[in-house]
């Protein structure tokens, strides 16, 4: 169990929080639990009529949770820090075992609050002479909660480059530079950063050069308070492949080799590597959602490519000088496979000396069940428990210890549902909010699409603007015709009226799946640590942000130690 093992709460240090025997046990376990429950990971909401998923727990749950009302569904089911649990009814000792368990395997996500930090999002928006020097100079373009989250990543990554007496960062997946101008302008850093959409490079240009003259328009009053940059920012227009050489990715950034104004031409589509999930400032999975994997699973265009830029072959002695600088790699939000490929570079890498890695979009993650294109890596070989083998450049698992426990396999629904947002769902849940009415919405509409189309299964629908607001007869009509379907539809009204009674259960249901998703995250994440280890880093997880603010809140921080 996790509970004693709570992330530091201090960022300023970097001890592990769980010796690697207990890391090995505690994966051991959680893939276990989850095996267990696979039935509520691997399922979805929207097919709660379809498949008749309330008739799938067991009884003696139902009669336990049917009554009960949102604000005790978020104290009973999934808030770990309520006290005060008065049960309606007696609970079976398997459901509070379930509840418990789950609670204890996750990491911790809520972070200290610190006396005078960064000020939290809403509070940007409400007070802006709060910070000033952030708000007033970077905050242009930048939203409140990415103003949270650079102030407080770049905070950790000035702190990890004090203590590996570094001062150069590469900032991969940097979408339009934010993170890069608060780490250059802001903290005095030398940062180059890779970014795989061109059009996001020319405007991360753009806004340096924007920020350049606002510091000269203000130089007697803010210039004075900033450290000076020991160089400009450097924006590279490219991607990572996990197949390529350390060598490789240190040539891709050297400034004789690429630069914003000449980037690497590629040699097929523009693959996910290299991009984070904030690339252009969107949003985290705030709740639940209908997020479908049938593009995704089949080679959605932003999923894993299938090409890297085009390098003729060369020596791979002469690629990097030998008085190369070392420097921190860091990821806002990587997507997908971007984040495990980054701990791979930083592995084989002699001169990344750190990484602090934020991950996110865990569905897009590469697994043995869905494999990246044949035409980007090498098969892997399946690795045994206790011993390296060869090196895979899957998502999950990186380890070797975690890909050889039975049943450490992740489905695409249980990887999408570990990006949810459990502190948000409870707030939702305990304002009765009007929102939780389109879980069963969309459920209802679901079997109305099938008896019309059996093959249709799980269509994206999309969102539908204030459908919580509708009646299901007008949002029905909406849906169907994303779908191509007559919006005329016939809908039985008295069939209408008995799903629309058991909203209550559709939303119990999606609250016991949502009870896994960070026990999924923290297998994910302790995996990586795994790997880590397993290659003589050690490593620790700080949960940097408030969760509430930001979901995908728990930042991978590791250095090598010198010999």
């Amino acid at each position: 169990m996790l509970a004693e093992a709570s992330a530091v709460r201090d960022p300023g240090t970097f001890t592990p929080s769980l010796s690697p025997d207990q890391q090995r046990d505690v994966a051991k376990r959680i893939t276990a639990f989850l095996s267990q429950y696979r039935h509520l990971s691997d399922t979805y909401r929207i097919e709660f009529f379809t498949e008749d998923l309330w008739h799938t727990l067991p009884s003696s749950w139902q009669a336990a949770l049917q009554d009960l009302t949102y604000p005790q569904v978020a104290d009973l089911l999934l808030d770990v820090t309520h006290g005060d649990r008065r049960y309606p009814t007696a609970w079976p000792l398997s459901l509070l075992a379930f509840r418990a368990t789950a609670h204890a395997l996750a990491f911790p996500r809520e972070c200290r609050r610190e006396r005078a930090g960064p000020v939290e999002p809403e509070q940007r928006q409400k007070n802006r002479s709060q910070r000033s020097l952030l708000d007033h100079i970077f905050r242009k373009h930048v939203k409140p909660k990415k103003q949270y989250e650079i102030d407080k990543l770049g905070t950790l990554v000035k702190q990890l480059c004090d203590l590996t007496g570094c001062s150069r960062v590469v900032d991969v997946g940097s979408g339009q530079g934010h993170l890069t101008r608060f780490l250059s302008f802001g903290l005095g850093l030398s940062v180059t950063a890779i970014e795989a959409d061109g059009a996001l490079v020319a405007m991360a240009s753009k806004f340096d050069e924007q920020l350049l003259l606002a510091l000269e328009k203000q130089k007697k009053n803010v210039l004075s308070q900033l450290p000076a940059p020991q160089s400009p920012p450097r924006h590279v227009a490219g991607w990572v492949n996990p197949k390529e050489s350390w060598e490789l990715f240190i040539k891709q950034l050297s400034p004789a080799e690429c630069s914003s104004e000449d980037p690497p031409a590629p040699c097929g589509p523009e693959p996910l590597q290299g991009r984070s999930h904030d690339s252009a400032d969107s949003q985290d999975f705030e709740s639940p959602s209908e997020l479908q994997p049938s593009q995704n699973e089949s080679g959605d265009q932003s999923g894993p490519g299938t090409c890297s830029p085009c390098t003729p072959p060369v020596c791979q002695e002469e690629l990097v000088p030998k008085d190369h600088p070392d420097f921190i790699l860091t990821g806002l939000h990587a997507c997908g496979d971007l984040s495990a490929t980054l701990l791979r570079l930083f592995v084989s890498c002699p001169y990344a000396r750190g990484i602090t890695s934020v991950a996110c979009c865990y569905m897009k993650i590469t697994t043995a069940e869905n494999p990246p294109h044949p035409g980007l890596v090498e098969p892997a070989t399946p690795p045994t428990p206790g011993r390296e083998s060869g090196p895979s450049e899957l998502g999950y698992p990186m380890s070797s210890w975690v890909g050889g426990l039975s049943g450490h396999q992740l489905s695409y629904q249980a990887r999408e549902g570990a990006c949810h947002a459990t502190e948000d769902y409870v707030l939702r849940l305990r304002e009765e909010g009007e929102q939780l009415r389109m879980h069963c919405y969309r459920a209802m509409l679901e079997t109305f699409i099938r008896d019309k189309r059996p093959d249709l299964r799980r269509a994206g629908i999309q969102t539908i603007k204030k459908a919580h607001l509708l009646p299901f007869t007008e949002y029905a009509q909406l849906g169907l015709a994303r779908v191509s379907l007559p919006h005329e539809l016939p809908l039985d009204p008295g069939r209408v009226e008995t799903m629309l009674k058991q909203q209550g259960r559709v939303v119990v249901y999606s609250s016991l799946a949502l009870l896994l998703a960070p026990v999924v995250e923290t297998l994910v994440l302790l995996d990586r640590i795994i790997y880590l280890q397993e290659n003589g880093v050690d490593s620790q997880l700080v949960a940097l942000f408030q969760p509430n603010f930001s979901p995908r809140n728990l930042v991978l921080v590791a250095r090598k130690h010198r010999e």
